[in-house]
């Protein structure tokens, strides 16, 4: 039986804005797919998006969505979820958005290990500002603000959420949408912080000035950077230069979600009693 997105999507909205072969529509089918694995019904889910092309992401979602502000979606997120500790949300930044500007609130996010499940949609490149340099812009390639080569070092977005903190960090491709529907089920599971960095393409502000103006040019260049965790793991030190590993990279579940944390904060001020940090190590 042929899957019926229209049960989760505001089809009002459809088509979508995003430019012919961008690899966000994958992203959303995903999600789409992953919520419909996990049960859930869509007025217990609420999507959080930050400015960007990945900011469309809330439009389409037929739930709760808030549409933020740049660079703080995971303020928003965190402030949702601390108040509605039993609904599941999901925030959806860019590289830019999440990492650059909102790097700070990624990072904190991360720290607190707060049960929220953060897609950061990978495009190496400011996508909807034209073409600026982001935090995963490779080296060497020609943006707006680096127009005779990015000269900076560039983040992994997931050895970043790993050392902040995260308790469950994937990585993904638009490649293979299958995969990050598995994923996505297995971080939505995870009781914690929960960061996916899917690496998609934008092959009209990143691809076309870097000779890779086709969709498929820029799938296939990803292709040539990711390989999965377990060859990864079996490659030379030299052999992993410029490779990104995919699958379930980081799990830890030996540490206390923030909101049952929160909630001896809270029980403490009504009793008027102190805090015990054993219960929330």
């Amino acid at each position: 039986m042929a899957f019926n997105y229209d049960n989760y999507l505001r089809t009002s909205k459809m088509p979508t804005l995003w430019c012919w072969g961008c690899g966000d529509g994958v992203i959303l089918k995903s999600v789409m797919r992953a919520i419909d694995a996990m049960g859930w019904n869509m007025d217990d889910v609420c999507v959080v998006s930050g400015i960007g092309c990945s900011g469309r992401f809330s439009s389409y979602v037929n739930c709760n969505t808030v549409h933020t502000t740049h660079g703080r979606a995971i303020a928003y997120a965190t402030g949702i979820k601390l108040a509605n500790p039993e609904k599941h949300v999901i925030v959806v930044t860019g590289d830019g958005d999440g990492l650059a500007i909102g790097g700070n609130h990624t990072i904190h996010g991360c720290r607190r290990n707060i049960d929220i499940n953060h897609i950061l949609i990978n495009n190496f490149i400011y996508g909807l500002t034209n073409s600026q340099t982001s935090p995963t812009t490779p080296q060497g390639f020609w943006t707006v603000t680096a127009q005779w080569g990015n000269i900076d070092p560039n983040f992994d977005a997931a050895k970043l959420a790993t050392a902040a903190g995260a308790t469950f960090v994937g990585r993904e491709s638009v490649i293979n949408p299958a995969r990050i529907e598995k994923l996505l089920v297995e971080g939505f599971k995870h009781e914690g912080y929960s960061f996916f960095d899917i690496f998609s393409n934008c092959h009209i502000n990143l691809g076309r000035k870097n000779k890779m103006g086709e969709a498929t040019q820029m799938i296939d260049w990803i292709d040539q950077r990711t390989v999965s965790k377990v060859k990864f793991d079996a490659l030379s030190d030299e052999e992993k230069k410029g490779k990104f590993p995919t699958g379930v990279l980081h799990k830890d579940e030996s540490h206390i979600e923030y909101c049952k944390a929160y909630s001896k904060v809270i029980e403490a001020a009504q009793n008027k009693t102190k805090i015990n940090f054993e219960e929330i190590k």
